[in-house]
């Protein structure tokens, strides 16, 4: 028998779903209380379902962050798309995140129509409240509820923490019965390597900004753990031109080592542990054909 000293055990799957740029990234590490997404302002950043696990009580709530829904035109966007699709595949939940300062946009409102075919119960997530106007957030709720009746509309600033809690609260509640799939002290089900690769490339982006084109990866080629504890990581920096080497090397190699510097502590950081990191540069202009490198970063291959 149930009671307040002994809650049954929940667990369940939330699809966070929605266009690039949302703030889905952002909203999944707050739910789970740490880092387990990359953010930059940059779109379509998420490149993999990354799974976030957030705890509420005795509810496990296991999060996937998919890649931002968008017209696809490159193999690389057709896999991203797939990932986004394929993590709401089986799920209990799907969560609909929508840029509230945005407002209803056309990729808005057929994403939304697309989902209200779906049999599974969702929300919707109004994100950056904080910069919305009240009336703006009023129209977007109405007209989100008439396309598709969700079982409820919230409205958070995942930056801000505003109505976070209310919001985890509901989820928690939301999960059906059953076992916990992962340990208490489990964040993430990215591996190691995966994630050291996703940390590297946020860097890229954080700091060059618009100018490196959204046409490149990080793979981690070597990952060897030490005796002392530490590990060292080699990985290569995959562009399309020689032209753009230039740019992430910065001048004498200042920006490459950078890169490296931020993003050893990150990696230090999410591992909790020593790290040695090794970056160099390739061009290669057809990495986007490589079949080892999609598994590399964690998706299907597409025709």
């Amino acid at each position: 028998m149930n009671n307040d000293m002994n809650p049954v055990s929940r667990c369940g799957l939330v699809a966070v779903v929605g266009a690039p740029n949302a703030g889905k990234s952002t909203l999944v590490n707050a739910l789970v209380g740490q880092k387990v997404a990359i953010v930059s302002p940059k779109a379509q950043t998420t490149r993999v379902r990354l799974m976030g696990v957030a705890i509420e009580g005795a509810s496990q709530i296991l999060l996937v962050d998919t890649p931002g829904i968008f017209e696809a035109r490159r193999r690389l966007d057709r896999a991203m798309v797939a990932a986004a699709w394929g993590g709401a595949q089986d799920a209990d939940l799907i969560a609909l995140v929508v840029d509230a300062k945005a407002g209803l946009t056309k990729r808005i409102e057929a994403l939304a129509t697309d989902l209200a075919e779906r049999r599974e119960p969702k929300l919707v997530i109004l994100n950056k409240v904080d910069v919305t106007p009240k009336e703006t957030l009023l129209a977007l709720a109405t007209r989100l509820n008439e396309i598709l009746s969700p079982r409820e509309i919230f409205m958070v600033s995942a930056t801000t923490g505003d109505g976070i809690a209310g919001l985890k609260a509901a989820l928690a509640a939301a999960m059906p019965e059953g076992p916990w799939h992962f340990p208490e002290d489990q964040v993430s089900d990215a591996t190691d390597r995966m994630l050291a690769a996703e940390i590297t490339r946020e860097q890229l982006y954080l700091q060059l900004h618009a100018e490196l084109p959204y046409a490149s990866a990080v793979e981690t080629e070597k990952y060897e753990e030490r005796k002392d504890g530490s590990v060292v990581i080699h990985q290569q920096i995959l562009i399309a031109r020689d032209t753009q080497k230039a740019i992430v090397l910065g001048k004498g190699g200042s920006r490459l080592k950078e890169i490296g510097s931020r993003a050893r502590a990150g990696i230090a950081d999410a591992l909790g542990r020593k790290v040695h990191l090794f970056l160099h540069v390739k061009v290669k202009p057809d990495w986007e054909e490589d079949r080892g490198l999609y598994r590399e970063i964690g998706l299907d291959w597409v025709d």
